[in-house]
């Protein structure tokens, strides 16, 4: 009997520490996942405090090294006043944080249940100016095109941007150790301002901030969050290549950038990237991202640094991987020089708002705690228990479905002047924007083939401006004839049309 009883002690030992190993070789959190509720906080703090500290980091360089890395030689300066100085002389810097902010404000005043209009229309009707999807989507909720249909290809030519990937850090600070709650919370308000990989983009960040609750090893982060993404996507695609090059050059972070530039630079859905050095496809600066987390080793100014040196969205970039990273290692572990600079500005309000950071650490962590309880987790006097979500795949889906970019056609006069667009393929987008009394809206008119496309209200406004001024896809492949009409021309106004981009079927694959 002894003997038994010392064999299924021995057994059980043995059991404890194989098990032990397996977690600590594999990483996987328990199934229930414990933190300090001060623990908690702290990692919601640094997360956005991460967020903010990266923007202002890279505040100098975004867009302006387009296709190129920002050499070596040139310095970041850093000093006490360096996120005061932006917010005096530049606030609109701090766009991604703002937005989220309004995400956050929606939660809080309509509980976790809030219905995806209330985020629509808070983005449609703040004052803040907005660009690219954002701003596509925008003027789409206020025309009536309502979410998800806002943020769809075929109403926003836009949809493989960066817009939501660079505001979802919300989502995943307010599900910790949840990235499947976080990924549900993307999908509807993702897909307000964008579609597959635009969407995409959104979802893995915001899964990345998720699992940096329950581990504190960046790699198994990066690649347990991909797994939020379908397999047979191209985002997931270009990230499994990031990663796989570093672990082939573990010490060289522009291999993995020169493999990036290789095989996914080309922007070919944003109309303002396509033939371009630009480029503000997600796929693309989620891979900068990436490429920061996995060099930067836990090194919070290097994972900056390299996210940065990336180009392209070189703000926005170094602020996901440092609000992730700062989520990993907490608010009190972020190196003191960077929050020194912080902390003149905690108190003070994001401009377009009436909310400060401490506002918003303190509105993410009750709604971190809401979404704890609301998922099989416990929310204790000193501490939680979260019920730890193993990722699973969004579905997949892919935007521009048959369509692919052939040509663009120089035409940079104005409207009335426009002659007729001769084209061979099955889409055109029609670029261009208005001038003249804010408070007017050309009417417009894209005629194909003689027939009506569509008719769009243009409007001077920067704040609610149409991006461009037309589109239109799924036409029958073939010979088109594209002619522009303004309906209501007026004394002082211009609409220009700059450029025409033209789709048809995508090149054979040899």
């Amino acid at each position: 009997m002894r003997k038994i009883i010392l064999s299924g002690l021995v057994l059980a030992a043995i059991a404890t520490v194989v098990m032990a190993f397996r977690n600590k070789s594999s990483h996987i959190p328990p199934p229930k996942t414990k933190l300090s509720r001060a623990t908690l906080q702290d990692k919601i703090r640094g997360g956005w405090a991460g967020q903010t500290i990266g923007c202002t980091y890279g505040g100098h360089f975004e867009f302006r090294y387009n296709g190129i890395m920002v050499p070596d030689n040139i310095p970041v300066h850093w000093d006490n006043g360096s996120i005061q100085h932006w917010y005096d002389s530049f606030p609109g810097l701090y766009d991604d944080v703002y937005m989220d902010l309004t995400f956050v404000e929606v939660f809080d005043k309509y509980g976790l249940k809030a219905p995806v209009d209330s985020f629509a229309n808070a983005v449609a009707h703040a004052s803040y100016p907005l660009w690219h999807a954002n701003q596509a989507a925008r003027y789409n909720v206020l025309n009536g095109i309502k979410a998800p249909a806002s943020g769809h290809w075929m109403n926003n030519p836009h949809a493989d941007d960066i817009d939501f990937q660079i505001e979802a850090d919300f989502a995943g600070l307010m599900s910790p150790g949840m990235p499947n709650t976080s990924s549900i919370i993307c999908d509807s308000i993702g897909h307000i301002m964008n579609y597959g990989d635009g969407w995409y983009g959104g979802v893995y960040v915001a899964a990345m901030y998720s699992l940096a609750f329950v581990s504190d090893d960046i790699q198994w982060i990066v690649t347990e969050a991909l797994k939020t993404i379908p397999a047979q996507s191209k985002y997931r695609k270009c990230m499994e290549a990031v990663i796989a090059t570093h672990k082939k050059h573990p010490d060289d972070w522009k291999q993995a950038w020169a493999e990036v530039a290789r095989n996914w630079n080309e922007d070919l859905y944003c109309p303002d990237g396509y033939q371009s050095d630009f480029n503000i496809d997600a796929t693309v600066n989620s891979a900068y991202i990436l490429i920061g987390l996995l060099y930067g080793g836990g090194d919070f100014t290097k994972t900056m640094d390299i996210s940065m040196r990336c180009g392209q969205d070189a703000d926005c970039n170094p602020a996901s991987a440092a609000g992730i990273l700062g989520t990993m290692i907490g608010y009190s572990n972020i190196p003191e020089k960077y929050l020194q600079a912080l902390k003149v500005v905690e108190d003070r309000d994001f401009v377009y708002t009436t909310a400060s950071l401490n506002d918003l650490y303190k509105m993410s962590y009750e709604h971190a705690l809401q979404v704890i309880r609301a998922n099989k987790g416990k929310v204790g006097e000193d501490a939680v228990t979260i019920s730890y979500q193993s990722p699973k795949a969004v579905r997949l889906e892919q935007g521009f479905n048959s369509h692919h970019p052939t040509q663009k056609i120089a035409v940079h006069k104005l409207l009335q002047h426009t002659e007729p667009i001769r084209f061979d393929g099955k889409g055109i987008v029609v670029k261009g924007y208005v001038e003249g009394d804010q408070n007017y809206a050309a009417e417009v008119e894209l005629l194909i083939d003689g027939k009506v496309a569509k008719s769009v209200s243009l409007p001077a406004s920067l704040t609610t401006r149409r991006n461009e001024v037309a589109h239109a896809f799924t036409l029958p492949a073939g010979n088109h004839t594209a002619t522009l009409r303004w309906k209501n021309p007026a004394d002082g106004v211009k609409v220009n049309v700059t450029e025409v981009l033209v789709f048809s079927h995508p090149p054979a694959k040899n």
